[in-house]
């Protein structure tokens, strides 16, 4: 990528306006986080509400501080083990830290993205002196409207917001292909890091670091769970309707929906896929957890777009490896189909 475009990015952001770029998660939806005015600005585009918080990407662990206060060790070991990538980690915010972009709650979250094209992107924006107050944050949430299906490509950005955004700088296909992994170390005392959102890092990898395993969002207590970003119930979702069915019940299942004229599209990750399904309407993602999540959205993007009356999704494994997907899925279902 050119030096120019990035030197265009950074004025842009400088300036208060909105720049989509690439993550190795999903694209993200870029504005200078320490300004109001301009995180207001990824609200309207999003149509999101101004109580959700936004992920701050920064350009290295040496600008944490400048965000949290009252970091614990934990935080650095894990920063340590895991920056540049897809884990967000959710702290106690610094008092420079405007509440628009915690959604005015007293916890912020941080990551440094591993993809080259936003690293050099916020490398450029901070030594350029970064936005208001030179905390040099990138505020950058999914680059899309609020609650549906996140961008993994460049293409998708335009499709979703068009004009809103000043400039989209392209850097190819995600490599992760969905949203990082949120790990509350917010909480006082002894009490253990919590899960908030599963992704490419998993619980395991995170204790081994650590030396605990995290608290898992099915045994949390939601009263002081800071709100983050893809938490709600319905997200990540098609317009079209969404169901998920069983390997063994698709040939029944799909055959059914044909006799009574409906056009459905199948999103299937093993080859027991039945030959009732349309080849025109067939999405084929690998048979394992990361292969998968790196084609998932791309995929139930296609499907969304192909006039379907339903999207088939071919249940995955419950095994630990798909929490991840399982999760996006889940969302998805709960939230397709909704205007």
């Amino acid at each position: 990528m050119k030096r120019q475009e990035f030197s265009r990015a950074v004025e842009l952001l400088q300036a208060g306006q909105l720049v989509a770029f690439p993550t190795e998660t999903v694209y993200g939806l870029g504005a200078d986080a320490a300004n109001p005015d301009a995180v207001a600005r990824i609200f309207a585009a999003k149509g999101r509400p101004a109580d959700h918080p936004l992920i701050v990407h920064l350009a290295g662990s040496a600008y944490l501080d400048r965000w949290a206060r009252a970091i614990p060790n934990v935080a650095w070991e894990l920063a340590e083990a895991f920056w540049p990538g897809p884990l967000t980690l959710i702290l106690k915010r610094a008092p420079e830290v405007p509440y628009a972009v915690t959604g005015g709650q007293e916890t912020v979250g941080v990551r440094v993205p591993a993809h080259p094209v936003a690293l050099d992107l916020l490398r450029a924006y901070a030594q350029a002196g970064g936005g208001h107050s030179g905390l040099c944050g990138i505020a950058a949430p999914s680059a899309n409207r609020f609650g549906r299906i996140s961008p993994t490509d460049a293409a998708h950005v335009r499709e979703e917001l068009g004009n809103s955004v000043a400039l989209v700088l392209d850097g190819g296909r995600c490599p992760v292909g969905i949203e990082s992994t949120i790990i509350d170390l917010s909480r006082a005392g002894d009490q253990p890091p919590r899960l908030l959102r599963p992704g490419h890092i998993t619980p395991e990898q995170i204790a081994t670091v650590i030396g605990i395993f995290p608290e898992l969002p099915d045994v949390q207590q939601a009263v002081d769970t800071p709100r983050v970003s893809g938490s709600l119930d319905a997200h990540y979702a098609p317009l079209t309707p969404m169901q998920l069915v069983k390997t063994e019940q698709l040939s029944a299942f799909i055959g059914g929906l044909q006799q009574d004229g409906r056009r459905c599209g199948l999103l299937a990750h093993t080859r027991r896929t039945p030959a009732v399904a349309p080849a025109h309407a067939l999405r084929q993602l690998p048979d394992d957890a990361q292969g998968y999540a790196r084609g998932l959205y791309a995929a139930l993007r296609e499907l969304d777009q192909a006039g379907n009356d339903l999207i088939v999704v071919e249940d995955i494994p419950a095994a630990p490896a798909w929490a991840a997907v399982s999760d996006r899925l889940r969302r998805a279902a709960c939230g397709s189909g909704e205007e």
